[in-house]
């Protein structure tokens, strides 16, 4: 993929991901081809058309995330880039440009370092790897069955020792508890982002002076709703009441 060098950093915002298929191929061109001439408005349009009627494409969100760059619409780059990435969280161009727009967000609230857990725990259970974790689970519970068969059949299934099923029965529980926590994830909706600069944090009553103001761009995580307001968590940890209306959910 071609990048430019602006200085002093590198982007990769200038070329589109191809993706095209017989119903859409229509809306793609036009899309590029607006990219290109640097109708971003347009170019927008077109790919909006694709995301809604094929949402489950990483490509789409990502030349999403690049058009509205282009534009200045920092919430709209950083939501679509976002998406992008929970479609496939090894996306490198699209974590390479979320890093790149979140670092024009005004005021931007830096990021709480997770612990050593967390952050373990968040790899092993991402949304890609549910089916991966599956897999393992059933190639497990196949050992297991091979084991008491070979024991229970075979000559030489004495030779095997009594603890192996009960081993495998234990790692096969494993992969089936990463796989359900992978598959949860992939469902969860608990993510926004920020699309009005300065959005106030109130507290619980959504009374008084706002706890923060939250800048455009801000992706935040959704604890709780109440009517048209939500419980949100910051990046650096702090939480309060959002208003439903001033978020777009990942």
């Amino acid at each position: 993929m071609r990048k430019l060098l602006p200085i002093p950093i590198l982007i990769v915002l200038c070329s589109l991901k191809g993706f095209a298929t017989a119903n859409y191929s229509v809306q793609w061109q036009k899309g590029t081809s607006c990219y290109q001439q640097t109708k971003y408005d347009s170019a927008a349009f077109y790919f909006e058309q694709i995301a809604a009627a094929k949402p489950g494409n990483a490509e789409v969100y990502y030349n999403l995330g690049n058009t509205y760059y282009r534009l200045n619409r920092i919430g709209m780059a950083v939501l679509n880039y976002q998406r992008a990435l929970k479609i496939s969280p090894g996306y490198k161009d699209a974590k390479e440009n979320l890093l790149l727009t979140e670092g024009r967000i005004n005021n931007r609230i830096q990021p709480a370092g997770d612990i050593f857990f967390v952050d373990w725990w968040q790899g092993i259970t991402q949304p890609n790897k549910a089916s991966t974790w599956a897999i393992a689970a059933i190639i497990t519970f196949s050992l297991i069955i091979g084991c008491m068969a070979v024991r229970r059949f075979a000559p030489s299934g004495e030779k095997l020792p009594v603890q192996l099923p009960g081993v495998l029965g234990f790692v096969c529980t494993c992969f089936l508890v990463l796989a359900f926590a992978a598959a949860q994830r992939a469902q969860e909706s608990n993510s926004a982002v920020v699309m009005q600069n300065d959005a106030p944090l109130m507290n619980a009553e959504q009374k008084g002076k706002p706890l923060a103001l939250v800048p455009e761009g801000t992706t935040i995580k959704i604890t709780g709703e109440k009517g048209n307001w939500v419980e949100a968590t910051l990046p650096d940890g702090r939480s309060g009441w959002l208003q439903l209306g001033q978020l777009t959910k990942i």
